[in-house]
Protein backbone atom coordinates (compact mmCIF):
# COMPACT_ATOMS: atom_id res chain seq x y z
CA UNK A 1 0.00 0.00 0.00
CA UNK A 2 1.64 3.35 -0.75
CA UNK A 3 1.98 6.03 1.93
CA UNK A 4 0.09 9.26 1.26
CA UNK A 5 0.56 11.39 4.11
CA UNK A 6 3.03 14.13 3.71
CA UNK A 7 6.69 13.01 4.05
CA UNK A 8 9.67 14.88 6.42
CA UNK A 9 12.60 13.94 7.48
CA UNK A 10 12.04 15.21 10.88
CA UNK A 11 8.80 16.06 12.71
CA UNK A 12 9.15 17.99 15.81
CA UNK A 13 6.17 17.68 18.25
CA UNK A 14 5.77 21.00 20.52
CA UNK A 15 6.65 24.25 19.32
CA UNK A 16 7.65 25.77 23.22
CA UNK A 17 11.38 26.38 23.68
CA UNK A 18 12.59 23.83 23.50
CA UNK A 19 10.83 22.61 20.28
CA UNK A 20 11.55 26.39 18.35
CA UNK A 21 14.68 26.38 19.18
CA UNK A 22 15.70 22.80 17.93
CA UNK A 23 13.10 23.43 14.24
CA UNK A 24 15.90 26.86 13.61
CA UNK A 25 18.66 24.94 14.40
CA UNK A 26 18.38 22.20 12.41
CA UNK A 27 17.46 24.22 9.74
CA UNK A 28 20.66 26.59 10.53
CA UNK A 29 22.38 23.22 10.49
CA UNK A 30 20.99 21.25 7.40
CA UNK A 31 19.07 23.58 5.05
CA UNK A 32 18.00 20.94 2.86
CA UNK A 33 16.25 19.01 5.78
CA UNK A 34 12.46 18.78 5.34
CA UNK A 35 10.94 19.59 8.66
CA UNK A 36 7.76 20.09 10.13
CA UNK A 37 6.62 21.41 14.09
CA UNK A 38 2.94 20.23 15.16
CA UNK A 39 2.17 22.97 18.02
CA UNK A 40 -1.23 22.65 19.79
CA UNK A 41 -1.77 26.46 20.93
CA UNK A 42 -2.16 29.65 18.55
CA UNK A 43 -0.18 32.62 18.85
CA UNK A 44 -1.79 34.51 21.91
CA UNK A 45 -3.33 31.20 23.26
CA UNK A 46 -2.87 30.57 27.15
CA UNK A 47 0.22 28.29 26.73
CA UNK A 48 1.57 25.76 29.66
CA UNK A 49 4.78 26.58 27.98
CA UNK A 50 4.67 30.09 28.07
CA UNK A 51 3.68 31.54 31.05
CA UNK A 52 4.46 33.97 33.69
CA UNK A 53 8.04 32.30 34.62
CA UNK A 54 11.35 34.14 33.95
CA UNK A 55 14.28 31.07 33.27
CA UNK A 56 17.97 32.38 33.40
CA UNK A 57 19.60 31.02 30.49
CA UNK A 58 23.05 30.41 31.49
CA UNK A 59 26.37 31.90 29.27
CA UNK A 60 27.34 28.93 27.16
CA UNK A 61 23.21 28.44 26.16
CA UNK A 62 23.45 31.91 25.42
CA UNK A 63 26.23 31.66 23.35
CA UNK A 64 24.94 28.57 21.20
CA UNK A 65 21.83 30.01 20.69
CA UNK A 66 23.50 33.54 19.39
CA UNK A 67 25.31 31.04 16.53
CA UNK A 68 22.45 29.62 15.34
CA UNK A 69 21.07 33.15 15.08
CA UNK A 70 17.87 32.30 17.67
CA UNK A 71 19.02 35.02 20.06
CA UNK A 72 17.77 37.70 18.10
CA UNK A 73 14.40 36.56 18.74
CA UNK A 74 15.13 36.89 22.12
CA UNK A 75 18.01 39.58 23.12
CA UNK A 76 15.37 42.95 23.55
CA UNK A 77 13.66 40.55 26.34
CA UNK A 78 16.58 39.65 28.11
CA UNK A 79 18.08 40.68 31.15
CA UNK A 80 21.78 40.02 32.09
CA UNK A 81 22.60 38.38 35.54
CA UNK A 82 26.01 39.82 36.45
CA UNK A 83 25.96 38.84 40.31
CA UNK A 84 24.42 36.06 42.32
CA UNK A 85 23.69 36.36 46.11
CA UNK A 86 23.32 32.61 48.09
CA UNK A 87 21.86 33.36 51.64
CA UNK A 88 20.58 31.52 54.29
CA UNK A 89 17.81 33.06 56.31
CA UNK A 90 18.42 32.94 59.99
CA UNK A 91 22.04 31.78 59.97
CA UNK A 92 25.24 33.01 59.26
CA UNK A 93 25.77 31.43 55.65
CA UNK A 94 26.07 33.76 52.56
CA UNK A 95 28.47 34.11 49.11
CA UNK A 96 28.52 36.81 46.51
CA UNK A 97 29.81 35.39 43.13
CA UNK A 98 30.37 38.13 40.56
CA UNK A 99 31.20 37.35 36.90
CA UNK A 100 33.68 39.78 36.55
CA UNK A 101 35.91 38.18 39.05
CA UNK A 102 36.28 35.44 36.48
CA UNK A 103 36.16 37.64 33.13
CA UNK A 104 33.05 37.34 32.22
CA UNK A 105 30.16 39.86 31.37
CA UNK A 106 27.58 37.70 32.60
CA UNK A 107 26.78 34.25 34.48
CA UNK A 108 23.68 34.43 32.23
CA UNK A 109 20.05 35.90 30.98
CA UNK A 110 16.85 36.13 32.03
CA UNK A 111 14.04 36.09 29.63
CA UNK A 112 10.65 35.81 30.31
CA UNK A 113 8.54 32.96 28.60
CA UNK A 114 5.54 34.73 27.91
CA UNK A 115 7.44 36.98 25.12
CA UNK A 116 9.72 34.82 24.07
CA UNK A 117 7.23 32.27 23.37
CA UNK A 118 5.32 35.02 21.17
CA UNK A 119 8.93 36.18 19.34
CA UNK A 120 10.13 32.74 18.89
CA UNK A 121 6.29 31.14 17.38
CA UNK A 122 6.86 34.34 15.42
CA UNK A 123 9.92 33.16 14.40
CA UNK A 124 8.39 29.53 13.40
CA UNK A 125 5.62 30.36 11.82
CA UNK A 126 7.63 32.69 9.13
CA UNK A 127 10.24 30.74 8.17
CA UNK A 128 10.28 29.42 4.49
CA UNK A 129 11.53 26.12 5.07
CA UNK A 130 9.25 25.05 8.44
CA UNK A 131 6.14 23.50 7.69
CA UNK A 132 4.04 24.66 10.59
CA UNK A 133 0.56 22.65 11.93
CA UNK A 134 -1.01 25.04 13.95
CA UNK A 135 -3.50 24.41 16.21
CA UNK A 136 -3.08 20.79 15.84
CA UNK A 137 -2.79 17.58 18.11
CA UNK A 138 -1.44 14.60 17.33
CA UNK A 139 -4.46 11.68 17.85
CA UNK A 140 -2.32 8.77 16.91
CA UNK A 141 0.65 6.99 15.91
CA UNK A 142 1.50 4.02 13.61
CA UNK A 143 4.67 3.01 14.02
CA UNK A 144 6.58 1.23 10.91
CA UNK A 145 9.99 0.24 10.29
CA UNK A 146 11.20 2.87 8.64
CA UNK A 147 8.83 5.78 9.48
CA UNK A 148 6.47 7.08 11.96
CA UNK A 149 3.00 7.96 10.83
CA UNK A 150 1.06 10.64 12.55
CA UNK A 151 -2.83 11.60 12.45
CA UNK A 152 -3.62 14.97 13.85
CA UNK A 153 -6.78 16.24 14.71
CA UNK A 154 -6.99 18.81 11.96
CA UNK A 155 -7.39 15.55 9.49
CA UNK A 156 -4.08 15.59 8.07
CA UNK A 157 -1.84 13.11 8.30
CA UNK A 158 1.90 13.17 8.06
CA UNK A 159 5.03 11.05 7.90
CA UNK A 160 8.65 11.32 9.54
CA UNK A 161 11.82 9.20 9.49
CA UNK A 162 12.16 10.66 12.89
CA UNK A 163 9.81 12.39 15.85
CA UNK A 164 11.16 14.87 18.25
CA UNK A 165 8.71 14.59 20.88
CA UNK A 166 8.79 18.23 22.68
CA UNK A 167 5.71 17.93 24.18
CA UNK A 168 6.14 18.64 27.82
CA UNK A 169 5.70 16.87 30.94
CA UNK A 170 1.80 15.23 29.90
CA UNK A 171 3.73 13.92 25.85
CA UNK A 172 1.34 12.79 24.24
CA UNK A 173 3.79 11.14 21.73
CA UNK A 174 4.96 9.29 24.77
CA UNK A 175 1.15 8.46 25.60
CA UNK A 176 0.52 7.07 21.85
CA UNK A 177 3.85 4.98 22.88
CA UNK A 178 2.93 3.88 26.13
CA UNK A 179 6.30 4.84 27.49
CA UNK A 180 7.04 4.69 31.03
CA UNK A 181 7.57 8.17 33.20
CA UNK A 182 9.22 8.19 36.20
CA UNK A 183 8.38 10.42 38.99
CA UNK A 184 9.21 11.50 42.04
CA UNK A 185 7.10 14.35 44.21
CA UNK A 186 9.09 16.90 46.68
CA UNK A 187 5.88 17.62 48.49
CA UNK A 188 6.91 21.19 47.54
CA UNK A 189 4.91 23.77 44.68
CA UNK A 190 6.61 26.83 43.29
CA UNK A 191 4.82 29.97 43.83
CA UNK A 192 5.63 32.08 40.99
CA UNK A 193 5.05 35.95 40.76
CA UNK A 194 6.88 38.90 39.34
CA UNK A 195 7.87 41.69 42.07
CA UNK A 196 8.58 45.31 41.52
CA UNK A 197 11.14 46.94 43.81
CA UNK A 198 12.01 50.47 45.03
CA UNK A 199 15.08 50.64 43.60
CA UNK A 200 17.13 48.72 40.52
CA UNK A 201 18.12 45.26 41.56
CA UNK A 202 21.72 45.62 39.40
CA UNK A 203 22.04 42.69 37.55
CA UNK A 204 21.81 40.41 40.66
CA UNK A 205 19.94 37.02 40.98
CA UNK A 206 19.43 35.67 44.52
CA UNK A 207 18.99 32.51 45.79
CA UNK A 208 17.66 32.29 49.40
CA UNK A 209 17.40 29.44 51.80
CA UNK A 210 13.96 29.72 53.90
CA UNK A 211 12.03 28.28 56.63
CA UNK A 212 9.34 27.10 53.76
CA UNK A 213 11.96 26.53 50.97
CA UNK A 214 14.24 27.81 48.41
CA UNK A 215 13.36 31.30 47.54
CA UNK A 216 14.75 32.96 44.03
CA UNK A 217 14.83 36.38 42.56
CA UNK A 218 15.86 36.82 39.04
CA UNK A 219 16.84 40.65 37.99
CA UNK A 220 14.15 41.69 34.95
CA UNK A 221 13.63 44.79 33.27
CA UNK A 222 15.04 48.05 35.48
CA UNK A 223 13.09 47.21 39.04
CA UNK A 224 11.05 44.09 38.42
CA UNK A 225 12.12 40.49 39.73
CA UNK A 226 10.60 37.29 39.24
CA UNK A 227 10.05 34.81 41.83
CA UNK A 228 9.69 31.11 42.49
CA UNK A 229 9.58 30.17 46.02
CA UNK A 230 9.48 26.27 46.76
CA UNK A 231 6.80 25.64 49.82
CA UNK A 232 5.15 22.37 51.19
CA UNK A 233 1.39 22.45 49.80
CA UNK A 234 0.43 23.27 52.83
CA UNK A 235 2.54 26.30 53.27
CA UNK A 236 0.96 27.05 49.76
CA UNK A 237 -2.17 27.15 50.65
CA UNK A 238 -1.57 29.71 53.72
CA UNK A 239 -0.06 31.84 51.20
CA UNK A 240 -2.85 31.71 48.45
CA UNK A 241 -5.27 32.74 51.12
CA UNK A 242 -3.29 36.48 51.95
CA UNK A 243 -4.32 39.46 49.84
CA UNK A 244 -1.36 40.93 48.01
CA UNK A 245 -0.81 43.46 51.33
CA UNK A 246 -0.31 40.63 53.39
CA UNK A 247 2.09 38.64 50.81
CA UNK A 248 4.37 41.26 50.52
CA UNK A 249 4.96 41.45 54.13
CA UNK A 250 5.69 37.21 54.04
CA UNK A 251 7.99 37.49 51.02
CA UNK A 252 9.51 40.57 52.35
CA UNK A 253 9.92 38.69 56.09
CA UNK A 254 11.17 35.84 54.20
CA UNK A 255 14.05 36.98 51.95
CA UNK A 256 14.56 40.03 53.86
CA UNK A 257 15.56 43.87 52.59
CA UNK A 258 18.78 42.61 50.48
CA UNK A 259 17.20 43.60 47.16
CA UNK A 260 14.92 46.76 48.53
CA UNK A 261 11.40 47.19 49.38
CA UNK A 262 9.21 44.75 47.56
CA UNK A 263 6.40 47.48 46.22
CA UNK A 264 3.94 45.54 44.00
CA UNK A 265 3.24 41.90 42.93
CA UNK A 266 1.69 40.40 39.68
CA UNK A 267 1.22 37.61 37.55
CA UNK A 268 0.89 35.07 40.73
CA UNK A 269 0.50 31.94 39.72
CA UNK A 270 1.75 28.04 41.25
CA UNK A 271 2.76 24.63 40.22
CA UNK A 272 3.57 21.40 41.75
CA UNK A 273 7.89 20.59 41.59
CA UNK A 274 8.61 16.98 40.98
CA UNK A 275 11.09 15.33 39.50
CA UNK A 276 9.90 13.58 36.26
CA UNK A 277 12.50 11.92 33.92
CA UNK A 278 12.20 8.70 31.47
CA UNK A 279 14.94 5.97 31.71
CA UNK A 280 15.70 6.20 27.74
CA UNK A 281 15.23 9.38 25.91
CA UNK A 282 15.43 7.28 22.55
CA UNK A 283 13.14 4.88 21.43
CA UNK A 284 12.34 3.47 17.77
CA UNK A 285 12.61 6.66 15.65
CA UNK A 286 12.14 9.02 18.48
CA UNK A 287 13.79 11.08 20.59
CA UNK A 288 11.78 12.87 23.69
CA UNK A 289 13.61 15.90 24.73
CA UNK A 290 12.89 19.07 27.35
CA UNK A 291 10.15 18.38 29.75
CA UNK A 292 8.76 15.50 27.72
CA UNK A 293 11.93 13.96 28.70
CA UNK A 294 12.75 15.47 31.99
CA UNK A 295 11.25 18.06 35.01
CA UNK A 296 14.01 19.65 36.88
CA UNK A 297 12.78 21.19 40.47
CA UNK A 298 13.69 25.16 39.61
CA UNK A 299 16.33 25.37 42.58
CA UNK A 300 19.28 25.97 40.27
CA UNK A 301 17.45 26.99 37.43
CA UNK A 302 19.25 24.36 34.93
CA UNK A 303 15.70 22.55 33.19
CA UNK A 304 15.70 24.62 30.08
CA UNK A 305 19.79 24.74 30.15
CA UNK A 306 19.75 20.96 29.92
CA UNK A 307 17.27 20.95 27.47
CA UNK A 308 19.07 22.95 25.56
CA UNK A 309 22.18 20.91 26.10
CA UNK A 310 20.08 18.22 24.33
CA UNK A 311 18.52 19.67 21.20
CA UNK A 312 22.57 21.25 21.00
CA UNK A 313 23.62 17.49 20.51
CA UNK A 314 20.79 16.10 18.94
CA UNK A 315 20.70 18.92 16.09
CA UNK A 316 24.43 18.83 15.24
CA UNK A 317 24.07 14.93 15.39
CA UNK A 318 20.89 15.02 12.49
CA UNK A 319 22.78 17.96 10.83
CA UNK A 320 25.80 15.40 10.41
CA UNK A 321 23.78 12.39 9.60
CA UNK A 322 21.63 14.13 7.03
CA UNK A 323 24.38 16.19 5.18
CA UNK A 324 26.42 12.55 4.92
CA UNK A 325 23.12 10.83 3.48
CA UNK A 326 22.08 8.97 6.67
CA UNK A 327 18.57 8.36 7.48
CA UNK A 328 18.58 10.60 10.32
CA UNK A 329 16.22 8.13 12.19
CA UNK A 330 18.96 5.27 12.15
CA UNK A 331 19.22 3.30 15.22
CA UNK A 332 22.71 4.08 15.35
CA UNK A 333 22.20 8.30 15.07
CA UNK A 334 19.81 7.70 18.33
CA UNK A 335 22.17 5.97 19.87
CA UNK A 336 25.05 8.16 19.54
CA UNK A 337 22.85 11.12 20.81
CA UNK A 338 21.94 8.79 23.78
CA UNK A 339 26.04 7.95 24.59
CA UNK A 340 26.79 11.66 24.04
CA UNK A 341 23.97 12.90 26.64
CA UNK A 342 23.36 10.05 29.12
CA UNK A 343 25.93 11.10 31.88
CA UNK A 344 25.51 15.02 31.72
CA UNK A 345 22.04 14.30 32.03
CA UNK A 346 22.21 11.39 34.78
CA UNK A 347 24.46 14.05 36.68
CA UNK A 348 22.22 17.17 36.19
CA UNK A 349 19.42 14.98 37.66
CA UNK A 350 20.99 13.50 40.59
CA UNK A 351 22.35 17.19 41.54
CA UNK A 352 19.24 18.86 41.60
CA UNK A 353 17.45 15.83 43.62
CA UNK A 354 20.73 16.38 46.25
CA UNK A 355 20.44 20.22 46.65
CA UNK A 356 16.49 20.11 46.76
CA UNK A 357 17.04 17.31 49.72
CA UNK A 358 19.89 19.66 51.20
CA UNK A 359 18.62 22.97 50.99
CA UNK A 360 15.07 22.20 52.18
CA UNK A 361 15.68 20.26 54.96
CA UNK A 362 15.53 21.67 58.51
CA UNK A 363 18.31 19.02 60.16
CA UNK A 364 20.08 21.14 62.16
CA UNK A 365 23.67 19.21 60.46
CA UNK A 366 22.52 19.81 56.83
CA UNK A 367 21.97 23.50 58.47
CA UNK A 368 25.08 23.60 59.72
CA UNK A 369 26.75 21.89 56.58
CA UNK A 370 25.24 24.12 54.00
CA UNK A 371 26.04 27.64 56.09
CA UNK A 372 29.54 26.22 56.42
CA UNK A 373 30.11 25.94 52.95
CA UNK A 374 28.38 29.04 51.98
CA UNK A 375 30.83 30.88 54.64
CA UNK A 376 34.14 28.80 52.97
CA UNK A 377 32.51 30.30 49.37
CA UNK A 378 32.61 33.31 51.17
CA UNK A 379 35.94 33.54 52.26
CA UNK A 380 37.81 31.39 49.44
CA UNK A 381 36.28 32.56 46.34
CA UNK A 382 39.21 29.84 44.27
CA UNK A 383 36.43 27.36 45.63
CA UNK A 384 33.29 28.60 43.44
CA UNK A 385 34.92 27.59 40.50
CA UNK A 386 32.65 24.33 40.36
CA UNK A 387 29.15 26.57 40.98
CA UNK A 388 30.96 29.02 38.19
CA UNK A 389 31.08 26.39 36.27
CA UNK A 390 27.39 25.54 36.59
CA UNK A 391 25.98 28.94 36.33
CA UNK A 392 27.73 29.35 32.91
CA UNK A 393 27.07 26.22 31.81
CA UNK A 394 30.99 25.81 30.75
Amino acid sequence: MINTAKQYDVVIVGGAMVGASLALSLQKLAPKLTLAVIEAQTLGAAHPGFDSRAIAVNHASVDWLQRMQIWSYLDANATLIKDINVSDRGHFGMADMAAKRWQLNYFGQVIGLADAGYQLYRGLASHPKISLYCPAKVVACTVTQDSHDLTLDDGNTISAKLVVAADGLHSQIRQQLTLPLEQVSFGQSGLIATLTMDRPHHNKAYERFTEYGPLALLPMGDKKMSMVWAMTSEQLQQVEAMDDKQLLTAIQKAFGFRAGIIEQIQSKASYPLMLSSMTRTIYHRTVFVGNAAQTLHPIAGQGFNLGLRDIKALSHIIAEAFNAGADVGANHVLHEYWQQRQQDRNNTISAIETLVRGFSNDYLPLVAGRNCTLRLLAWLPQLQTPLVSKATGY
